[in-house]
């Protein structure tokens, strides 16, 4: 899990290349889940919360640049 050090020392463009594929990975999740019985029940949690740390930490950017 990425934590939130390992944020700040991305860069801008790595940040929206994990935001999308994190949020693609959720897509996929959640329609596996639907068809059969997920093997780590606690894997979309773990995914929304990376993608809310990228949000976090993007938002913290602009802030900081205005």
């Amino acid at each position: 899990m990425a934590k939130k050090d390992t944020m700040t020392t991305k860069t801008d463009q790595e940040l929206m290349k994990l935001l999308t594929d994190t949020r693609a990975e959720l897509r996929t999740e959640r329609f596996s889940a639907a068809g059969a019985r997920a093997k780590d029940s606690n894997s979309p949690r773990k995914l929304r919360t990376k993608i809310a740390r990228v949000l976090t930490e993007q938002h913290v950017r602009v802030r900081a640049a205005a």
